[in-house]
């Protein structure tokens, strides 16, 4: 029997955060070569550290991009976020690039060929969540998190908080009542800040931003409003802390109020199922919960290399569902073609659209007009109510 009254705590990293910089890399890579051919492959990892990035990994695509025209690709994701500080400046860090073509051995069994569907990248399960918690069917801790960094990164962005930089980290606490939860207990924002600038004006700065974030009568006591614990934080990002591709998964799914398959997003091309599958499985559970057919619902998907067709279906709507889990298994693998080539087609993948990704969450986003977040929309929700009425 779950627990009805606790405490839940997800954390958020910026667009900043040394691991952020990477993940943004490796899918502005993979954009590079959506852009240029719909169905390239790209498995490319990222290093961020002083003043260098590295780049590695596997590709097959136009042989006109090349290892300078990635590295330039790199530059122009730091100069976005808005490094250019002495230890990690867009301009100045050396990039090097180890980035090669795709094993033929992975080529074969993903390919499709004669009467062979196209196969999984790779063996794999693969989550995804909803609940009926916030408007976009996201846990409210995650959902708050990052909505308190990402205001505070637009406002940077646009001028208005010169005193910030790009690299900052969130936590929220919020105490569940009756499975609800009602209110944060503790709010831990740390980010980077110009040298000159005082503590206690930092602290005011994000207090504004988390208290317009919040519903009203949620801001915790002011002892459990931590703005910098440290006490400073001047140098940040890779210049502070080296970042790699793949490190923040569960910031970039569920805040870790649901299972994760272990599998990381960044830097991976559609046919990859840590992604597309992981995409897709929030799509039906999101599409279930704004169904009515339940208020919180976990979906498991599993993969072998080179096969098309998933393992097993797996749906847990944790004792708050109005039909039978099993039905519901049912019904999803009839609704929407659950192969690797199905999933890539009907959320039309093969775009580039993967690096605005990268930060505060692959979930609980709208959807854009280009295609982004397409796993977003709430299109199956009449054929979902349909198939079980």
């Amino acid at each position: 029997m779950s627990r009805a009254n606790y405490l839940f705590t997800s954390e958020s990293v910026s667009e900043g955060h040394p691991d952020k910089v990477c993940d943004q890399i490796s899918d502005a890579v993979v954009d590079l070569f959506l852009s240029a051919d719909p169905y390239a492959r790209v498995a490319v990892e990222t290093l961020a550290t002083t003043n260098r990035i590295v780049l590695a990994g596997e590709v097959r695509g136009p042989e006109s991009i090349t290892a300078d025209v990635i590295g330039e690709v790199a530059r122009g994701v730091v100069k976005d976020i808005g490094y250019e500080q002495t230890g990690f400046h867009w301009r100045d860090a050396e990039v090097q690039c180890y980035v090669h073509g795709q094993s033929s051995d992975i080529a074969q069994g993903v390919d499709a060929a004669g009467n062979k569907d196209e196969g999984a990248g790779d063996q794999g399960i693969m989550f995804g969540y909803a609940c009926a918690e916030t408007e976009d069917y996201m846990p409210a801790p995650i959902h708050y998190a990052h909505r308190i960094l990402h205001e505070i990164s637009k406002a940077r962005h646009n001028g208005s908080l010169p005193e910030l930089g790009p690299d900052a980290k969130s936590q929220v606490t919020l105490l569940y009542e009756n499975g609800r939860p009602v209110k944060a207990t503790s709010v831990v924002v740390s980010t980077q800040h110009a040298e000159d600038v005082s503590q206690t004006r930092i602290r005011e700065i994000v207090r504004g931003y988390v208290e317009s974030v919040l519903p009203g009568g949620w801001m915790p006591s002011e002892d459990e409003f931590y703005v910098n614990p440290t006490g400073r934080f001047v140098v940040g990002g890779p210049d502070g802390d080296a970042g790699l591709t793949g490190r923040k998964i569960i910031v970039d799914t569920y805040g870790g109020a649901a299972p994760h398959g272990g599998g990381a997003f960044s830097g991976k091309d559609p046919t990859k199922v840590d992604r597309s599958a992981a995409y897709v499985a929030r799509y039906l559970a999101k599409n279930v919960v704004a169904a009515g057919l339940a208020d919180k619902c976990t979906l498991q998907l599993s993969y072998a290399i080179g096969v098309s067709k998933p393992l097993s279906i797996y749906v847990d709507l944790y004792n708050t569902g109005r039909v039978a889990e099993d039905a519901v298994e049912r019904a999803l693998g009839e609704i929407i073609d659950l192969s690797p080539r199905g999933i890539r087609e009907h959320l039309q993948l093969n775009r580039p659209v993967y690096r605005r990704t990268a930060a505060y969450g692959h979930f609980g986003r709208k959807p854009d007009n280009d295609g982004g977040f397409s796993w977003e929309k709430l299109d199956l929700v009449e054929p979902i109510k349909a198939a079980l009425s």
